[in-house]
Formats: structure tokens, sequence, C-alpha cells
């Protein structure tokens, strides 16, 4: 009975994001009420507010899972993983549950990126998440590094990373049409970064090696 019911709320989850979507692109984002998104997914107001707070919340439904799983898997260094590999898994795993069922269509991620750029009020939103999520994710990637990379470095890593990969996306949507095509952009971008980033592999290990005189060559 628990998996039913978690089938139907997920169900409906997905019928307010398709529904506000909907609007959104019919009527725009600022002429859209809470009360349409609920009556288009064919559920009361109430409903709606037992899974969102509001319109923001549904553009920005991933977020913080996404991230949360980010800093989870940042958290499972492998032994003699260096800092680059660990990166590679990390943007390996982000396409894959950008994948998962529930994951937006093509028509969708390009909506709701336009939405991003073009209104003030989920440009600020967008901004603050990513400024967070990013902080975060540098110290986590320096935690699973302490005496190899230091936060600069980190945060730099991370920044160039996530960077890249956003900026590749945005800027060929109007190429990139089907949802496998903007993978392959990020995967682009993420392994041309990824490739000036392993200096901090050399400078993680000589750190390693000047701490430990004994593994010196």
């Amino acid at each position: 009975m628990a998996g039913l019911r978690e089938r139907k709320k997920q169900r409906t989850r997905r019928a307010l994001i398709e529904a506000a979507l909907r609007l959104f692109e019919e009527k725009g984002y600022a002429e859209t009420t809470l009360a349409e998104i609920a009556a288009e997914a064919d559920v009361s107001t109430r409903t709606f507010f037992s899974y969102f707070t509001s319109k923001e919340d549904l553009v920005f439904y991933d977020g913080q899972e996404r991230l949360e799983k980010a800093l989870a898997l940042l958290a499972t260094r492998r032994p003699g993983e260096p800092p680059s590999a660990l990166l590679v898994r990390l943007i390996d795993a982000s396409f894959d549950w950008a994948a998962q069922d529930g994951a937006l269509t093509f028509e969708e991620t390009e909506l709701r990126t336009r939405l991003v750029m073009t209104e003030p009020a989920l440009q600020a939103r967008a901004l603050l998440l990513l400024f967070d999520s990013q902080i975060k994710l540098a110290h986590a990637l320096h935690d699973a590094f302490p005496e190899e990379i230091d936060l600069v470095e980190a945060a730099t890593a991370v920044g160039a990373l996530f960077g890249s990969v956003k900026l590749a996306v945005v800027a060929n949507l109007e190429h990139d049409r089907s949802i496998e095509q903007i993978w392959e952009t990020a995967r682009r971008a993420a392994e041309l970064t990824l490739a000036g980033l392993r200096s901090i592999d050399e400078k993680a290990a000589s750190r390693v090696r000047a701490d430990r005189p004994g593994m010196a060559s």
C-alpha cells in the first residue's frame, strides 16, 4: 500500500509540474495563478500546497533533491581517487538523475530555461540557488580531500565545472533538439573543463607526497 500511495503522490506532483509549464507557456508566468495550476492538474488548491508553496517552487522543483544527491556522492570518495575522477562520477550521476523517470522533456527543459532567463523573480531565485549549491558543493569537495586541495581550489573546480556545463547547455538550446543532444553538449563541456582541472590532481598528489616523504620517488 505504501508503494501505491507513493506512486500516486509522484503522479500528482508530476501533473502539477506539467500543468504549470503548460499554463506558463500559454498565459505567461506572471499571469498564471496557483488556483489555475491546481485546476489544470485536477486537484484542489489545498492539495497544491501539500506539494509546493509557490510558482517558483514548481520551476525549481528538483533543485534540492539533486543537491542532496550530489553532496552525498561527494562524500563517497574512493581510496586513491583524485579530485577530477570524483567530479567525473558526479557529472555522470547528474546525467543519470536528470534522465530518470519524471525528468522533463526537451520542450519542458527549453521552456523552463527560457522562463528562468526572462522572468526577474526566477532569475533572482536561480542565482541564489546556484550560489548556495556551489558553495555547499565546494565545501563537500574540500571535505573529501582535506589534505590535498584547499577551499579555493575546490571552489574553483566546482565553479568552473558546473558553470561551463550550464552555460554550454543554455547557449546550445536552439541547436540541441533532443534531450540526448542536451546531455551530449553537457558531457562535452564537462570533459573540456575537467581536462584543465586535472592540474588540481597534480597539486593534490604533490601535497600528499610532501606530507609523506616515504612516498617520494
